[in-house]
């Protein structure tokens, strides 16, 4: 008896694999197959120390491949080594073979890529994809020691703009006219006032409101995991990006103390039933400081000399001066914004190197924020310039991680973050480049602020998939994945208020590679165009919440929780349908396998997926978690029948 089941399961993984895919030694590499990426199944250690080997993992269908080759580069001698690969075992529904590599283990940083052959036939893989010939970029990375930090990759992200969240303590208000901005007397707004859109008016958000909603209202209502604050540090004006004192948290937002206490309760997991750790991004700006700092001076505030004040100035070599005093550089010639300069050693011993530095005290007790967001990252250097950025950034990376290798290391930079994401300078970037951008265009047909920009879905697949084989695994992990930031319209705004593309982008935010951030109130359906009508304050009545967004998000938050294979799982697109606007992929590890089918037209639609590219086994249920729906794969295929417009499902084995 024993021995007929044995025979019937053989048989119905045959019949299966068969159904599937007939493959075999034809002189014909099967691309659809094939398959690699840096996910815990094909790519381990995770993380290799500098004596690790390196085990690499390649499928391909059974019995289709002659033989696999890893060609690798490898920047300690500069030259190109190849590693036979070996058959390792099948994958449980039989339709695959798994193939593996070693790379030796050593200090340096390598790049791969793949040579797969079947008889006289001969393709190449590298991370961004398949090709008939060799392809000089986009391989997969090696880096030895490069680790970011695992609550990251783990975290639920919301932004926060302090002015604009919640005022907890009216005693440290802006009261109309207590100083002036730039001549104009400053402005206190009631909390529903309309915005007129200046610098110098102010809602009066602060720490303590974040403290107030973080246990009740981020934390048990919503779900998340971390918060980015937007700049406290002293400044005249709401935004805080013109600083005016590292030292000293703006009083208007409340006191140093109040920030090592809302961190303090952020930590603590006392507080509630289920409590857990929230950790705590603040927005560091060290490319350039305001005018008003008392490093410069320039409308004579201090008993000090600032660099404006006198060519004798202790603090005279933080800036560069064309012609003193007024020749003076500023970021992209805003007056107000002086630029630094990292020639200055002194600068850099108070910036990050001593152990009382700015970014060192944050770090540290009675502070212990968990990481430092850094605006314009790419433009930090030297003479006025970005002279020597990266050299810097590597000094600041080992300065931070000496005192917290746990510590996050965000920069800002919309282009392609590849320069500083080699594993000696930054953990991640803000997302623009692979993640906000390609979004907003294939779902509103605009960019970021708001210009009509429309992409199909190839073309959002393309940029997705190439841009992010452009950077390492970890990197990857630690990427900032936002719909909208105080630099952005906000994405309903740009979706001309259709809360069902709101719905679509946040699924497809929720699943994907790399940390997602909520800017504070897209989850509510709150929206605004360009800066600063992004930054309507938080609207607490909870009965001008579209409650249909915000059930969404906190499902969706809820769902990425229980299931890593969301958050560091395998990544593969499945069906790239240009003519109906689908768009499905796979995300999987050991332990669930998760089809994601997003459908980005107006119009409801059938969609059939290939089950098989995760070794989902015929007669398998898979369950949308969003919906409960349950579906049955058929000849190796899930199909979902009447998949509403800008709507989509979220398919767990």
């Amino acid at each position: 008896m024993k021995k007929k089941v044995r025979l019937l399961v053989v048989l119905f993984f045959l019949a299966y694999s068969l159904a599937v895919y007939a493959a075999s030694n034809d002189n014909n590499v099967e691309w659809d197959g094939l398959f690699h990426d840096q996910g815990p199944l094909y790519f381990y250690p995770q993380v290799p120390s500098e004596t690790d080997n390196v085990y690499i993992r390649l499928r391909t269908f059974k019995g289709d491949i002659t033989g696999s080759t890893i060609k690798y580069y490898d920047s300690a001698d500069g030259n190109f080594h190849y590693v036979d690969m070996y058959w390792v075992k099948n994958d449980e529904t039989g339709v695959f073979d798994i193939w593996e590599g070693v790379i030796p283990g050593s200090s340096s940083i390598k790049w791969y890529r793949f040579r797969i052959t079947d008889g006289y036939k001969t393709v190449w893989m590298n991370a961004k994809g398949i090709y008939d010939n060799e392809q000089d970029f986009g391989d997969f990375w090696v880096v030895p020691g490069f680790s970011t930090p695992t609550w990251v990759h783990d975290a639920i992200f919301y932004q926060i703009f302090p002015d604009r969240f919640c005022n907890g303590d009216t005693s440290n208000d802006v009261v109309d006219g207590e100083y002036e901005y730039l001549g104009d007397p400053v402005i206190a707004k009631g909390w529903d006032e309309p915005m007129d859109g200046v610098a110098h008016e102010f809602y009066n958000g602060d720490l303590i409101g974040i403290y107030q909603k973080l246990p009740t209202y981020l934390q048990q209502e919503l779900g998340i995991t971390a918060i980015y604050i937007n700049p406290i540090f002293q400044g005249p004006n709401n935004h805080k990006y013109d600083t005016q004192n590292y030292y000293l948290v703006d009083p208007h937002f409340g006191t140093n103390d109040d920030l090592a206490y809302l961190v303090e309760r952020a930590h603590s997991t006392n507080d509630f039933e289920g409590d857990y750790r929230v950790n705590i991004v603040l927005d560091g700006v060290f490319n350039h400081t305001g005018m008003w700092h008392y490093w410069f001076d320039k409308l004579n505030w201090y008993s000090t000399l600032g660099a404006y004040e006198s060519q004798s100035s202790e603090w005279y070599e933080y800036y560069t001066f064309n012609n003193w005093p007024d020749g003076y550089v500023s970021w992209w010639g805003i007056e107000t914004m002086p630029k630094l300069d990292y020639s200055s050693q002194k600068l850099r011993d108070e910036i990050y190197r001593n152990s009382d530095s700015i970014i060192k005290r944050y770090l540290q007790t009675p502070y212990n924020i968990d990481g430092w967001r850094f605006d314009v990252a790419n433009e930090i250097g030297m003479n006025g310039t970005n002279e020597g950025n990266h050299d810097i950034w590597r000094e600041i990376r080992s300065h931070i991680k000496s005192v917290n290798p746990d510590a996050y290391m965000v920069g800002e930079y919309w282009g392609s973050a590849v320069d500083w994401l080699g594993g000696d300078q930054w953990d991640g970037a803000m997302s623009y480049y692979i993640f906000t951008n390609p979004v907003s265009k294939w779902i509103t047909g605009k960019d970021t602020h708001n210009n009509l920009q429309s992409i199909d879905t190839q073309t959002f697949n393309d940029y997705i998939v190439q841009r992010l084989a452009e950077i390492p695994r970890q990197a990857q992990l630690a990427m900032l994945n936002s719909l909208s930031t105080h630099d952005t319209a906000r994405f309903l705004y740009r979706a001309d208020g259709d809360i069902w593309k709101l719905k679509l982008a946040a699924i497809f935010q929720m699943t994907f590679i790399g940390a997602p951030c909520i800017y504070y109130g897209d989850e509510i359906g709150m929206t605004g165009g360009n800066d600063p009508y992004n930054r309507w304050t938080f609207r607490w009545d909870s009965s001008e919440w579209n409650q249909d967004i915000f059930t969404l998000y906190k499902k969706l938050i809820k769902i990425r929780k229980t299931y890593p294979a969301l958050r560091t799982g395998s990544f593969k697109p499945l069906l790239v349908d240009n003519t109906n606007k689908i768009y499905a992929f796979g995300r999987w590890d050991a332990n669930h396998r998760i089809i994601v089918v997003l459908n980005n037209d107006f119009t409801d639609h059938t969609v059939t997926v290939d089950a098989w590219q995760l070794s989902i086994p015929n007669g398998a249920t898979v369950t949308d978690a969003l919906t409960g729906n349950q579906y049955t794969v058929v000849n190796g295929k899930i199909t979902v029948s009447g998949l509403w417009g800008h709507d989509g499902v979220i398919l767990v084995y």
